[in-house]
């Protein structure tokens, strides 16, 4: 059995199902591990809509690993260095998720997202326009739309049940809900990981313009990189040779669909709509040259 180039949803019968997302399926192995499926599914505006994305899963698979690989000086994550084979024992199970899926440990995943922020953009560029501030941190009067910030700044939000939308927080409500030492930790470590990667994307024509990034804790405390990270999902990717201060540039990840939403008579709530082919293929392109540009694979 080859492995499907689209796939929006699994039903595996060899492993008990535990969770379902916006993108990712996941099912338990025994008390330490689990697999994580990246189907092609899309969640925009915090609606999974109905056309999936073809071989998205796969790119987002195949970068994550790239960063959780590049990462690891920084931070251990939670990749487990189990194959496949060796937990899903359907063999034609196993060939559908090819590509697709890992083998993690489990971890307890904090309630917050840790968001960074290097440009001046999306729902931070509304806050400050209202505002002068994002997240609360004041800002210089003055910047544009899409303006590099004169530094990095965090900006954690809530992490909303599926068909919720997060809700930005601020710093000392982070501190509430994880302890200070903690919330530093979260802090310095998502605003480290931040800089390498956007200096290494830099150079090969990617501006990550912000991205956000998820953490658990094992039994000792010790702090995870878990999830995915720094894939077109989580972040913000513009090419530096179109980018200009004061427009939304052009980008590598969905934020093509969000502006194609944004053109229909559609208030953002389920069902979503369809995605007429064009987009879609235009779409998967975009995710697969931001895979070549960033991994060269």
């Amino acid at each position: 059995m080859n492995a499907p180039e689209t796939l929006f949803e699994t039903a595996l019968t060899s492993l008990p199902l535990k969770a379902r997302g916006k993108v990712r399926d996941i099912y338990d192995v025994d008390d330490e591990h689990m697999v994580i499926v990246t189907t092609d599914r899309l969640s925009a505006f915090d609606v999974i809509l109905p056309d999936p994305i073809p071989g998205k899963g796969r790119v987002l698979t195949a970068v994550s690993h790239f960063w959780f690989d590049r990462m690891r000086q920084v931070i251990p994550n939670h990749l487990s260095g189990l194959s496949l084979e060796a937990v899903v024992k359907d063999p034609d199970e196993c060939a559908l998720l090819q590509g697709r899926a890992i083998v993690v440990r489990k971890f307890e995943a904090l309630p917050v997202e840790a968001v960074v922020r290097g440009y001046l953009i999306g729902s931070g560029w509304k806050d400050y326009q209202k505002t002068g501030r994002v997240c609360g941190i004041a800002l210089p009067e003055g910047l544009q739309m899409a303006q590099k910030l004169p530094q990095s700044l965090f900006t954690p939000s809530t992490k909303a049940e599926l068909g919720s939308h997060d809700e930005n927080i601020e710093f000392a409500r982070t501190v509430e809900l994880l302890g200070r030492k903690l919330a530093e930790q979260v802090r310095d470590v998502s605003l480290r990981i931040y800089s390498e990667a956007a200096a290494y994307a830099l150079e090969r024509g990617i501006i990550i313009a912000d991205t956000k990034f998820e953490f658990g804790l094992d039994q000792e405390g010790e702090l995870y990189l878990i999830d995915e990270v720094l894939t077109p999902d989580s972040s913000r990717f513009w090419p530096v040779d179109e980018y200009r201060v004061g427009i939304s540039p052009p980008s590598f990840d969905k934020q093509f669909v969000r502006d194609y939403l944004e053109t229909l008579d559609w208030d953002k709530t389920p069902p979503g709509p369809h995605l007429p082919a064009e987009v879609l293929a235009k779409t998967a392109a975009k995710y697969r040259e931001a895979q070549l540009r960033l991994t060269g694979a």
